[in-house]
């Protein structure tokens, strides 16, 4: 591809340069750019990141390049990749900083959460960031370790305001899963003038015409077979045309002449090959030390190696092209590959690189060997210790093939086969579960393996399918691991009740596995919570709800370890809502933020956000959920979910009103392939319809919605929400009947319950079922009940109830009051709909009410106003980024446009904007 050996002027790629030329620019000009260069092998995806590599004159550059024997090292491609920056670690928040550490084993410490690495990494980029740009140039991205190419695409995404460049080769018959979704430049082959000039660059001798036009056709512009397949042709070939016709795919063609090219080299080099190709740092000082121990001398055959053209020795290794990689594996055999293992095992310093060795080690075993997979096994466990599950999965699967004990050899294969299911390769786990069963394992792991096949079939299928292997687990496990067998029942529970309507009596299922159990007779608050469950599905609401009371009441006096926190509070946190205990919901769920948001628990942050935000909803603070929503939303981004912002739209949007983006969200969740099924979603999106319309004053539409929304009452949580909004649009309907029987269910809930909440909620119920001074007592009782529990939003709605009550039996003046609370209540947490209903009855009531004043002329995005916010709160710009995985120059750019549509130029100013006022968009 290249004319005269200058790699500026690459034929035929001038469409392509000029891209590269663009983004480059656009980053000098401090603006970040990502591009994902995808080809087949040998079109000249490494030509083009060396055509930046030459322009990027006052760039810092870093690179990496992935490596198939690396593919189960994780994070060692992006280790490769940010090595040269970590002298800018220690400017990083330190959650970060000791999740960058842990990740690259330069510390011990938890296993971090990929995203947080991921946000370090986002972090340590922007960081290294002075006066100059930063190019970032990742080839053979397919051969990246999963976690390292997961990482860079959330870094990829979340570059926005920084001087950065993120360039990664990718060969077109790797997977699109992980970089999917960013911006492509998709490589294809030359045109034939442009072939033709390439082939004729580097054929010096004769060239017959149909020898060319064969090459030229069955090379299909490819521009590194144009270059080597000719050097494969005899001279006869082609200068008369002799020959047969090749009918290999191009790739082999190419490998097969790398091949030939090693196998006519001396062994010594070819050796010198193989050890290159098996060592895939690229590290010149490891390759002399084995070499020299195989005796190998180092400077003749290096000298040999670079002349062929196919390597070069500088700083690093470098392959002419990774098929050269391949071919010089298959230039020898078994034998030769495990000398060179042990050659490399034996010179890598096991204190430095622990892993790295034990994996030579263990390629240079050829049979069954204690001592290596007791090695794999501890390191995998240093492996799983920094986040690495893929290469903890690696390391057992080959312990497991060299264990000669078959009572070992079970145990870590079960290891493995969890390690394999974490990594989401549920068939290599199945696999290796059938393998650990056919050796002796204990009572206790057979109950771990049914559980491991449970939550397999869980994943793969769906929650109702892996129940009974769940349930079946459980009960053998209790004997031996209470804890795990807990949550493996409130795992069961939880997805039975997911599943709702739609599975075949999952949830009674669980729930009579629990009670069957001898340890469900406990006070441990974990096993009251399950018990009381378990209770409320069998023998209804009033012989569960208490335990379940006293369960939660447990949850916010005890002390729990993040682990319990992590595991138990979301699900204590349902609970109070379904008891209707608003007191310990606003606790536990703020707690539980709190926690997640501490430990960078990113797997569990979005619920609990998602939690906290319906718990403001209720509480009458729709501007503190919209921000939850928002922090979820940007968790949503990062990882790839658009259902975190559809959910946090679910539950705000219909309080304020908007039909358009409450019908999007329901529609999305509804229509979502992952969702599709789950008997809560229908609960969640059919409740939300029902508050939208009984805001809007459709009561029809309210009411359907509402039928839907209370269908399966074991779902609790929405489903006893979606009830009350039921009464409210059955009495506008004049449906007497249906809203008395539901009232009636409500009135014995509350009872039973005998919270403030749960009674004002009866209260407020039965108050539109009755008539006269009782109709008026209950709608006080349930104002004053809501109250004391600080369930504001239902509050205001008890009191626009009542107000609107009081016009119809013609007390003007006590309406007029309790209208004005109602629509000052309303209007001032944002529920729009709901304080224009209030508006109207004022106008009925002969007061004149303003419309809704209109929001300040500066309109900011939903992200906007969050930064701005939390700048106003007085974070600093790194506490911002951690809260919405951004980079601090991104929210800095953000920052600027707030000030510039504020009219204000600095943090100074922002404490004095009254950002409650400020239009949002999406």
């Amino acid at each position: 591809m290249v004319r005269d050996g200058a790699r500026t002027e690459l034929i035929g790629r001038q469409d392509e340069c000029k891209v590269l030329d663009n983004l480059l620019a656009q980053a000098r000009a401090g603006r970040s750019g990502v591009l994902v260069v995808r080809g087949e092998a040998g079109i000249g995806k490494t030509e083009l990141l060396n055509h930046l590599l030459d322009r990027a004159t006052g760039c810092r550059v870093v690179r990496a390049v992935g490596v198939q024997s690396e593919m189960e090292l994780s994070y060692a491609g992006l280790h490769q990749l940010c090595a040269p920056l970590l002298s800018h670690l220690e400017g990083l928040p330190e959650p970060q900083r000791n999740a960058l550490r842990t990740a690259f084993g330069m510390q011990v410490g938890d296993a971090p959460d990929r995203f947080l690495v991921g946000l370090a990494t986002l972090s340590l980029l922007a960081a290294a960031v002075g006066d100059e740009p930063l190019l970032c140039l990742v080839d053979d991205a397919q051969w990246l370790d999963r976690v390292s190419a997961q990482t860079l695409q959330f870094v990829a995404r979340r570059l926005l305001a920084e001087p950065v460049l993120l360039v990664l080769a990718v060969r077109e018959s790797g997977s699109r899963e992980v970089l999917a979704d960013l911006p492509e430049l998709a490589v294809r082959g030359l045109g034939e003038r442009d072939s033709r000039e390439l082939l004729g660059s580097v054929v010096t001798g004769p060239l017959d015409q149909r020898v060319r036009d064969r090459i030229v056709a069955e090379t299909r512009g490819n521009p590194l077979a144009l270059v080597e397949l000719p050097r494969g042709l005899a001279l006869l070939e082609m200068a008369g045309g002799f020959g047969v016709p090749e009918t290999r795919p191009l790739s082999s063609q190419i490998e097969a002449g790398f091949l030939r090219r090693i196998r006519s080299l001396p062994a010594q080099t070819q050796q010198l090959l193989l050890i290159a190709a098996t060592e895939p740092v690229g590290d010149v000082s490891l390759l002399r030390s084995a070499a020299e121990r195989l005796g190998i001398d180092v400077d003749r055959a290096a000298t040999e190696a670079e002349a062929s053209g196919l390597l070069t020795l500088g700083t690093w290794v470098r392959f002419r092209h990774p098929l050269v990689r391949s071919a010089a594996h298959r230039a020898v055999g078994f034998e030769e590959r495990r000398r060179v293992h042990a050659a490399l095992a034996e010179s890598i310093d096991a204190t430095l690189y622990p892993e790295r060795r034990v994996w030579h080690l263990a390629s240079a075993t050829a049979g069954p060997d204690e001592k290596v997979a007791a090695e794999l096994e501890g390191s995998a466990g240093r492996a799983q210790a920094r986040g690495g599950i893929a290469a903890a999965a690696a390391f057992l699967d080959r312990a497991t093939e060299l264990t000669p004990d078959p009572v070992r050899r079970g145990a870590r294969a079960l290891a493995a086969a969890r390690a394999k299911y974490q990594a989401g390769a549920f068939d290599t786990a199945r696999e290796l579960v059938d393998a650990a069963e056919l050796s002796h394992l204990d009572e206790a792991g057979a109950g771990r393996a049914t559980l491991l096949r449970g939550q397999i079939m869980s994943a793969a299928k769906s929650a109702s399918a892996g129940l009974p292997l769940l349930l079946e687990a459980a009960k053998r496990l209790q004997p031996f691991d209470s804890a795990l067998a807990d949550q493996t029942y409130r795992d069961a529970i939880y997805a039975a009740l997911t599943a709702g309507r739609l599975a075949t009596g999952g949830v009674r299922d669980v729930a009579e596995a629990v009670l069957s159990t001898p340890g469900h007779t406990g006070t441990a608050s974990r096993t009251r919570l399950l018990t009381g469950l378990a209770r409320v599905v069998t023998d209804g609401y009033a012989v569960g709800a208490p335990v379940l009371l006293d369960a939660v009441a447990a949850f916010r006096t005890g002390e729990l370890s993040r682990e319990d926190g992590l595991g138990w509070l979301p699900f204590a946190c349902r609970m109070a809502h379904s008891t209707w205990d608003f007191a310990a919901w606003s606790e536990l769920s703020a707690r539980l933020v709190d926690l997640a948001r501490g430990s960078g628990a990113l797997a569990v942050l979005p619920s609990a956000l998602l939690l906290r935000l319906s718990n403001r909803v209720f509480a009458g603070d729709l501007r503190a959920a919209a921000s939850l929503a928002v922090e979820a939303s940007a968790i949503g981004e990062a990882t790839g979910s658009s259902f975190l912002a559809h959910y946090g739209a679910l539950v705000v949007e219909p309080f304020r009103g908007r039909e358009s983006t409450t019908r999007q969200a329901i529609e999305t969740l509804t229509q979502d392939r992952l969702l599709r099924g789950e008997g809560k979603v229908t609960t969640a999106t059919q409740w939300a319809a029902a508050v939208l319309y009984n805001g809007l004053g459709r009561y029809e539409e309210a009411y359907a919605a509402a039928e839907r929304g209370c269908e399966n009452p074991q779902e609790l949580g929405l489903s006893l929400q979606s009830r009350v909004e039921l009464v409210e649009a059955a009495v506008r309907l004049g449906r007497t009947e249906r809203a008395a029987e539901a009232v009636r269910t409500i009135e014995e809930m509350a009872q039973v319950s005998g919270t403030p909440w749960a009674l004002g909620i009866s209260a407020a119920t039965r108050a539109l079922v009755s008539e006269g001074e009782a109709a008026d007592a209950l709608h006080r009782e349930a104002i004053e009940r809501l109250d004391t529990a600080g369930v504001r939003m239902d509050s205001a709605r008890a009191r626009l109830r009542h107000g609107e009550w009081l016009r119809l039996e013609r007390r003007r003046a006590q309406a007029r009051t309790r209208l004005s609370e109602a629509h000052e209540m309303l209007d001032a947490a944002g529920a729009e709909a709901f304080a224009e209903r209030a508006r109207r009855e004022l106008t009925a009531a002969g007061v004149k009410v303003p419309g809704r004043a209109a929001a300040e002329t500066a309109l900011l995005t939903a992200k906007e106003a969050e930064i701005a916010r939390l700048a106003q709160g007085g974070f600093t710009n790194p506490e911002i980024g951690a809260r919405l995985f951004l980079s601090p120059h991104t929210v800095e750019w953000h920052l600027r446009k707030v000030f510039a549509k504020l009219g204000i130029s600095s943090r100074k100013e922002i404490g004095s904007v009254r950002l409650e006022t400020m239009a949002t968009t999406p």
